[in-house]
Formats: structure tokens, sequence, C-alpha cells
């Protein structure tokens, strides 16, 4: 398991039934090998409420959605 802080603003949160702030643990065989891919898919299998084609666009982060991992942009710190 890898824990998580995840923070969704910006009107995202909406979509996880109103609630900002989230702590959860990852399922993960490999704790060193997470990947945002792997943390993309959890939430949308077990935390997204409603409205999936507001976050997702196929598999992929809807176009306008940052991602900060230690305060730093995911596309500007490599995947």
């Amino acid at each position: 398991m890898v824990w998580v802080y995840l923070q969704f603003s910006g009107g995202l949160e909406t979509l996880f039934d109103n609630v900002k702030s989230h702590k959860v643990d990852i399922p993960s065989k490999k704790p060193d090998r997470t990947t945002v891919k792997s943390v993309v898919s959890y939430i949308q299998k077990k935390m997204l409420k409603k409205n999936p084609e507001m976050f997702l666009k196929g598999k992929e982060l809807r176009p306008g959605i940052l991602v900060l991992i230690n305060d730093i942009d995911w596309e500007l710190g490599g995947k």
C-alpha cells in the first residue's frame, strides 16, 4: 500500500461528494514503483462519484486538470 494525500479544487471536488481532501491507501505490489497512472485509475474506480467525463477523457485526465506532486507540476517533473 502507498499512502497518498489528494486535494481536489476548482469545482473538481463536486465529482467526489464535495470533499476536497482525501487520505487514501493505494494498493500496490511495488510501493516504490507506484505511478500517477495507477493513482488515477484508483481514483476513477474507487472514488469518483459522478460525471466521469469531467475527470477523464478516455483513459487520460481531461485537459486543464493540473496534477501536482510535492507542489511540482507532474507534466514538468516527468511521468
